[in-house]
């Protein structure tokens, strides 16, 4: 029977005890913690080029398995310059949005933390007594994303404080943490956090899929997105005539280049590098995909799978894989060991395993254009994102054979620009597995059939997804969830 259902006002609880209110009204709380590498200098430029998404309570130093003091170290200050460029184009940042922290309050809760060696977590630090001093705080109680760009053994350090001297909060401050680390780049997660934390099951995504955006790209992108991170889109989007910090952007110099990597065009200036640690802080961008309410829903830092306890890891696309107990890093990650051991042999499969990320590669890096502009233009001459509106709650409860009507007419564009409407089932994030029609699919208004061997249970992922014809192009989108009861 095919009959219009009502829709109802139950609020998602995601799995990270994120509701959907929660990630709508409150800012993410983030502190990073950085090994300094290259690849984290290219990302602390598009980081704070959206300074103003987030409520920034540290940017760390740490140290990984590749970088400390002594070897291939970028220098405790590697950040100033960084921050001295971002408090030149700050004047013109708040002209687009006054939620552009001060080049002083950055500036403030910089420090460094446990840098000696790799893994090291014995010494007390200015940056982990910085961490302590934010998770013991009790004024503030939301969620806070502890970022490992290198390293875990800043992190594991404040932890081991908080237990030592206030054993009794531990669990109050768990129940704030949430992990997303870029691999497992030393050994402090498996010898400390986990033995000592693992028991309140603090949410952790430790990611693989970021390689995507990292040294390998030119080897994984989608050739029809290949085109964004080239010299010609690079030179002329974000390195040049962007202001001082857009400058401080370390692209691809030459095939002689001194890291030893080449990507994309090697041999003319300035193709994109790598971001390997941006896939962190993507997560955390307000899109409209509601990815902080859970790893699984995916969005623009990745879609990741429940592997064990509350441990998110990159979904493998072999039937029947093992994920290895312990470490998830360069030794054991899939994607990294693919690249390493079996590229170029089934391409099918590596595309499949990184494209939670490379799906969105043409809208981050337009989205990375515009901010690069707003560093040097009038608001006036910039552009903004798009505003997805939908006439409907964002989680239904249905029935198999129920239509769903869905309309987002009150969509809007901040610059005045035409906008265009795309309805798609991420199929990745829903549990229903058959197959479901859309009509239209290119307009403001969508009609769908719950299809009618959905089961109780079953979950629906429908995004509308939102473009507008400024320059560059920029996107945004809304989810809805289907619920089958």
């Amino acid at each position: 029977m095919n009959k219009k259902i009502i829709i109802t006002g139950i609020l998602f609880i995601g799995i990270f005890t994120i509701s959907r209110a929660q990630s709508e009204e409150v800012k993410p709380r983030i502190i990073v913690t950085s090994d300094g590498e290259i690849d984290d200098e290219c990302s602390m430029v598009r980081f704070l080029l959206y300074a103003n998404e987030w409520d920034i309570e540290g940017i760390i130093t740490s140290s990984s398995q590749y970088h400390w003091h002594g070897h291939r170290w970028a220098g405790d200050d590697w950040i100033d310059p960084f921050l001295n460029a971002y408090e030149k184009i700050h004047p013109n940042l708040i002209l687009h949005d006054k939620a552009y922290p001060s080049a002083d309050y950055l500036k403030s809760i910089n420090f460094l933390g446990n840098v000696e060696d790799e893994g090291e977590m014995e010494s007390i630090t200015p940056g982990s007594q910085h961490i302590v001093k934010v998770l013991l705080d009790e004024t503030d109680n939301n969620p806070i994303w502890l970022q490992a760009w290198g390293g875990t053994n800043t992190i594991a350090r404040a932890l081991k404080s908080i237990e030592e001297e206030h054993p009794d909060k531990m669990e109050q401050v768990a129940k704030k943490i949430r992990f997303y680390f870029i691999w497992e780049q030393d050994n402090t997660y498996q010898k400390y956090i986990l033995p000592h934390w693992g028991k309140y099951n603090i949410p952790t995504i430790i990611s693989d899929q970021f390689m995507a955006v990292a040294y390998f790209w030119d080897k994984i992108m989608p050739k029809d997105k290949l085109k964004f991170f080239n010299s010609e889109w690079m030179t002329t989007n974000i390195l040049e005539n962007h202001g001082p910090l857009c400058s401080l952007y370390e692209a691809v110099k030459s095939t002689d280049d001194k890291e030893g990597f080449s990507a994309g065009d090697p041999k003319t200036k300035g193709s994109f590098r790598s971001e390997g640690d941006s896939p962190a802080f993507f997560h955390m961008i307000p899109t409209g995909l509601r990815s902080l309410e859970s790893p699984g829903y995916g969005g623009w830092g990745g879609r990741y799978v429940n592997v064990r306890n509350n441990t998110w890891l990159d979904p493998v696309p072999e039937p029947n894989y093992s994920y290895p107990e312990g470490r998830w890093f360069t030794q054991t990650a899939w994607g990294r060991s693919y690249m390493r051991n079996t590229y170029p042999e089934n391409q099918t499969l590596m595309e499949q395993y990184f494209k939670p990320i490379t799906r969105w590669a043409d809208a981050l890096q337009n989205d990375f254009a515009a901010r690069a502009d707003w560093c040097i233009e009038s608001y006036d001459n910039a552009n903004h994102p798009p505003v997805v509106k939908l006439n409907s709650k964002l989680d239904i409860t249905s029935t198999p054979g129920a239509t769903i009507e869905l309309d987002a007419k009150h969509s809007y564009d901040p610059d005045g620009n035409a906008l265009t409407f795309s309805w798609w089932n991420y199929s990745e994030a829903g549990s229903y597995t058959g197959t479901i029609n859309l009509s239209p699919t290119n307009t403001s208004k969508l009609s769908l059939q719950v299809p009618a061997d959905a089961k109780s249970g079953d979950t629906i992922h429908i995004v509308c997804e939102v473009n507008d014809n400024g320059s560059p192009k920029l996107t945004r989108y809304q989810r809805v969830i289907i619920t089958v009861q």
